[in-house]
């Protein structure tokens, strides 16, 4: 143990990463004001290599609108929607953003500025839904990239492989199409060199979240995937293509390899080891992970951390001699790694009860998205099949407080514990 600790490498992460996410929101505040142009993204599949390229600000819905959650005023923005004629039914972050749209961009952090292009992927079935809206009220161009995804569970082809290579094609030529749009758009030529530039930083960022990833298999644990990790999913997606992503990115691998080479752990006494599966509950943030934290219980990873970061988890490297070539392979492998832990999750979770030495799973299935959470009680009864692992199946939402018991959760959570801590006395037994 060490007598003390340097504060300027510990809980960097989280300090500068609310720093650059201010930041990132004064810029979009300042396009808005300015009446700048701005690309509406999505976070699996970005395409930031791109539209950063021609110095296009991006705005992630996604974000703007859990950020009303965190903040508790989403529910105004929720009613605001549903007045308009949106269903209670449909996913709260896309209502969020229509009544976001309805106001004008204004925002808990700043005004957003209105899409001039929204790029997307078929990662998620809503985004294409949600982009229409986006065309209907400013008219604007709408570009979906189709990724071909895996077609069965460990069915991945990889470089080389005949279906691979004409799935990469197939992707190149719709980023040239892109590459065009861009440039109708902002009336400026693509620039090759930046291109290069921007993948760069792109590399040095995965390698740096695969890195983080890998530290918090750690005993104990470095960082929190919920509360910490989401603070770090901000900063991949925000930054993504940037020096100062990647060099935030590096600096958070600095911290984590400090904390473990120290044993700072994210709890002062860690007690049970957690995967954390779905959408965190937003409304009550931070009451939410306090209930797992009281018995001692941290999230060591969870598919949010995969699959919310667009795959850059995957640690890809492009290859800077064939530019165009090495992003679409990118797209292919990380957008699918994305895809793949939201729909085949079960040998995912499984290696991960291994990797990081887990005590329990936690299930979290959210009224608000139908494609993260259904199916999750199957997958959960295929990964008890598989390993002896507790698990916990609770239910609410990511956006919407009026389906959100706090009282209902600790009660489930606490019989979790019990069971957690019965589960380790009768282990414990057996060894002596």
């Amino acid at each position: 143990m060490i007598k003390t600790v340097d504060p300027e490498i510990v809980g960097r992460g989280n300090r500068e990463g609310a720093q650059l996410f201010r930041r990132w929101f004064a810029e979009l505040d300042g396009a808005a004001l300015n009446g700048g142009q701005a690309a509406y993204v999505f976070v699996m599949g970005s395409l930031a290599e791109i539209l950063r390229v021609f110095d296009l600000p991006m705005v992630f819905p996604e974000i703007n609108s859990l950020q009303t959650a965190i903040r508790r005023v989403a529910h105004e923005y929720l009613n605001e929607a549903e007045d308009y004629g949106y269903s209670p039914d449909i996913c709260g972050y896309v209502k969020a953003d229509v009544a976001l749209q309805l106001r004008g961009g204004d925002h808990p952090m700043g005004h957003v500025p209105k899409p001039t292009l929204a790029v997307l992927t078929n990662a998620c079935n809503t985004y294409i839904k949600w982009a229409e809206i986006w065309e209907r009220m400013y008219k604007i161009p709408v570009f979906t990239l189709d990724i071909p995804g895996t077609r069965s569970a460990g069915g991945q082809t990889w470089a080389g492989d005949r279906d691979f290579e004409n799935d990469r094609r197939y992707v190149v030529a719709q980023l040239k199409e892109l590459i065009s749009l861009c440039e109708e758009v902002t009336g400026r030529r693509f620039d090759v060199d930046r291109f290069r530039e921007v993948l760069k930083q792109t590399s040095r960022m995965n390698q740096g979240w695969k890195r983080v990833l890998e530290l918090n298999k750690n005993q104990p644990s470095l960082f929190n995937a919920v509360t910490d990790g989401t603070v770090y999913l901000g900063v991949a997606n925000g930054f993504r293509g940037t020096a100062e992503g990647s060099q935030y990115f590096e600096q958070l691998v600095e911290e984590m390899e400090y904390k473990a080479a120290n044993h700072i752990g994210t709890l002062t006494e860690e007690k049970y080891r957690l995967i954390f599966v779905g959408v965190p509950c937003y409304p009550i943030f931070r009451r939410f992970n306090e209930m797992f934290t009281e018995w001692g219980g941290t999230f060591l990873t969870s598919t949010y951390l995969l699959f919310a970061s667009g795959g850059t988890n995957y640690g890809f490297e492009y290859d800077l001699s064939r530019p165009l070539d090495s992003l679409a392979e990118g797209l292919l492998i990380s957008v699918r790694n994305a895809m793949d832990n939201m729909f085949y999750q079960d040998q995912t979770l499984i290696e991960m009860i291994d990797d990081y030495a887990i005590d329990g799973i936690v299930y979290h299935p959210i009224k608000s998205c139908r494609t993260v959470s259904t199916g999750l009680a199957d997958n959960r009864r295929a990964v008890m099949a598989a390993r002896d692992v507790a698990s916990l199946f609770i239910e609410s939402d990511m956006m919407d407080r009026r389906v959100v018991s706090e009282a209902q959760l600790k009660n489930r959570i606490d019989a979790f514990f019990e069971g957690l801590a019965s589960r380790k006395q009768r282990q414990s037994e057996l060894t002596t």
